[in-house]
């Protein structure tokens, strides 16, 4: 296509958007048409005019080895032609079994049983009902769920349930479960969270079925990260209280904090982990809660027993071999390239944020593996950042210079995919320098 063609094509896709789609976490009273994306091929997406833009947030924290990667793609087109989608109550096949056999070699040390679902909610849904259910097969009610203050775990009401309370929360506060909150343990060194764990365990924790946590790394709530020793402390009162801890891992999972999970970084195994995000290198839709062998074990049972005991738990496209078929190529790819890559990552990210430690406006600067991120100065003492103004006009700059951030409240971050070149990163650190300049 020409030039001249593809110009009208552009504007009329935004105007059939406007007049049909309901976009996510957009307030569509005077906001800007959605511009269309044309392809997208490693670190960069690009419009119908071909001008690129580089990904700086891996198009919603999915995308690891980069767009359209050749290995994932042929992956997917070739299961295509065998098995699409079978149901997976009472079936099976190659992909899911695979993945499986995959995933139980590379999660921590322990955890052996899989159950696939359909996105990171969907993960810790079934997290959140297999813990509660364990408890009630071994004849016990604990029925008390403990989360963090701060912490973000979806968008069903499972997961916003055990979320912080917030603007994605607010309009269904009256339909959650009761759940006991410990303070965000990214601030005063976890101290207050250990210490509040202790307590509720020792006081209730006949009651607890699980504590639910964001192991190092909390997304939402503007990538606040938290230390090893404070998980370390956390996993040893519930283990001592015989409390299951869930590790949500639909972020962190996959080398996003450097290394394969954050659980390991933290040096603990939790009792369940719910995956996703990265699990297909951002191309198709894929979750995974993953268990210990022993609450497996508690669902088992013969006639009427069984009947009550199984796990009635289950989506229509669960274990869809085409997304099995991608996360298995992207599995593949997390090798020692691949950990190299995400080493120079971190190497650029700490040269390039210190850089702008000086800036007035930039607070609290940290680095985590491939994610970057620092607060701006107007947020000091703001609350919880995912629910305050937007960095003021960095998207739009940023869009204009050929670069794609998603800023999170005052939160500025960059978690790039892992096949962006050092330039390239380098180039969305300048922009984001330069914007600090214009604002002063």
């Amino acid at each position: 296509m020409t030039e001249n063609t593809l110009v009208p094509l552009h504007d009329e896709l935004r105007a059939v958007d406007v007049t049909h789609m309901w976009h996510p976490y957009t307030q569509h009273q005077g906001a800007v048409p959605p511009m269309p994306i044309a392809r997208a091929v490693g670190a960069c997406v690009y419009d119908h005019l071909n001008k690129h833009y580089i990904d700086a947030t891996s198009s919603g924290w999915v995308t690891l080895h980069g767009h359209a990667h050749p290995m994932i793609a042929s992956a997917i087109a070739e299961q295509a032609h065998s098995v699409e989608h079978v149901s997976f109550a009472g079936y099976t096949h190659e992909p899911a079994v695979r993945l499986a056999e995959q995933l139980v070699r590379i999660v921590p040390g322990g955890l052996s049983r899989v159950f696939f679902s359909e996105s990171g909610s969907t993960a810790v849904e079934v997290a959140l009902k297999m813990a509660i259910q364990y408890w009630v097969n071994r004849g016990e009610q604990r029925k008390l769920i403990v989360g963090l203050e701060n912490a973000y775990h979806g968008e069903t009401f499972g997961a916003m349930a055990v979320s912080g309370r917030g603007a994605f929360t607010a309009p269904f506060k009256d339909h959650f479960f009761k759940v006991v909150r410990l303070p965000d343990p990214s601030l005063d060194d976890g101290e207050s969270a250990v210490a509040k764990l202790q307590r509720v365990l020792e006081r209730r924790g006949k009651n607890v079925a699980a504590v639910i946590v964001e192991p190092l790394l909390m997304g939402r709530a503007g990538m606040r990260v938290w230390e090893g020793k404070t998980l370390r402390a956390m996993r040893q009162l519930t283990e001592e209280h015989g409390v299951l801890l869930i590790a949500d891992e639909a972020l962190t999972g996959f080398g996003r904090t450097g290394p394969m999970f954050a659980s390991g970084a933290a040096e603990i195994s939790p009792d369940i982990m719910c995956l996703s995000h990265g699990l297909t290198g951002g191309f198709l839709p894929l979750g995974a809660t993953v268990a210990r062998e022993e609450i497996y074990a508690a669902f088992l049972g013969n006639g009427d027993d069984g009947a009550g005991k199984m796990f009635l738990h289950g989506h229509a496209y669960t274990a869809n071999p085409l997304a099995c078929a991608a996360a298995r190529a992207s599995l593949t790819l997390l090798d020692e390239e691949s950990a190299g890559r995400r080493a120079g990552i971190e190497e650029v990210h700490r040269g390039k944020i210190g850089e702008l430690t000086s800036h007035p406006m930039v607070k609290s600067p940290r680095v985590l593996g491939t994610l970057a991120a620092f607060d701006l100065a107007a947020a000091a003492g703001g609350g919880v950042a995912r629910d305050g103004p937007a960095a003021p006009g960095l998207e739009e700059f940023a869009l204009k210079h050929g670069v794609l951030l998603k800023p999170i409240g005052n939160v500025v971050y960059v978690l790039p995919p892992y096949c962006m070149s050092p330039g390239d990163l380098a180039e969305v650190w300048s922009l984001i320098g330069m914007w600090l300049e214009v604002r002063g």
